[in-house]
This record gives C-alpha cells, sequence and structure tokens, in this order.
C-alpha cells in the first residue's frame, strides 16, 4: 500500500496518475461514493478524507472499514489531504472528524511501503 498526502488542490491525483501511468485510469472518488463500494481492481482511492468524514456522519466505523479495504488490496494507493493543519474546529463532530482522520493517517503510513507528501505537483517521500 502506499499513502499520498498533501494539502488541498496540490496535485496528488495528477502526481499518482504521472508516477505509476499503468494504475492511473482506476480510481475511486472518496468525495462520491463509499469505499466498501469498491470492486474488482480499483486501486486508487482519491478524496481518502472526504470519505472518513461521510462513514462518520453516517454513524460507521472508518478504521475498521478501511483496514479491511487494505487488507483485500495490498496495492492499493490512497490519496488524502492533510486536514489537521491550522485552527481546531469549534464544532465538535469536526474535532472528532479532524483528530480521526489523522490517526487513520497515522496507522495507514505505518503500514504503508511508501509515504509521498505533494506540494506544488512535486512529490517528496518521506517514506
Amino acid at each position: 500500500m502506499k499513502l499520498v498526502i498533501g494539502g488541498y488542490a496540490q496535485g496528488k491525483l495528477e502526481f499518482v496518475q504521472r508516477e505509476d501511468p499503468a494504475r492511473g485510469g482506476i480510481v475511486l472518488d472518496g468525495k462520491l461514493c463509499g469505499i466498501h463500494e469498491l470492486r474488482g481492481e480499483t486501486v486508487i482511492v482519491d478524496h481518502l478524507h472526504v470519505w472518513v468524514r461521510e462513514c462518520l456522519a453516517g454513524g460507521g466505523c472508518p478504521e475498521e472499514e478501511i483496514a479491511a479495504f487494505v487488507e483485500g488490496h495490498p496495492d492499493c494507493i490512497l490519496i488524502s489531504d492533510e486536514i489537521g493543519n491550522g485552527i481546531v474546529p469549534v464544532d465538535p463532530f469536526e474535532r472528532e472528524y479532524r483528530e480521526r482522520t489523522g490517526r487513520i493517517l497515522v496507522e495507514l503510513a505505518g503500514q504503508a511501503e511508501e509515504v509521498v507528501r505533494v506540494i506544488c505537483g512535486i512529490g517528496q517521500k518521506i517514506k
């Protein structure tokens, strides 16, 4: 598994597609559907942070669902915005979302074969 992180609109998906064109065409967008909807050879999950938010809002357990997905798709690439920098939200749900997403990314980074941070479309390997 590979984890790609970075700020909003920094070119993470484009970086992945440029660096790994063989897998670049099979993308699940976390903004549009849940991780449980994945079938077959999906190898890139974009907007993982949005999927986590929707899962939490629906009362789900994103940690368990992501762990099951990674176990079934060990060669996947997960792409997520970094959302833990900046002002701590006042809203309790937003704080929980931010904290749990951060903890999920820490866990995924620990498991990942490679972690890349993308800034301005340029990837920097950090693991």
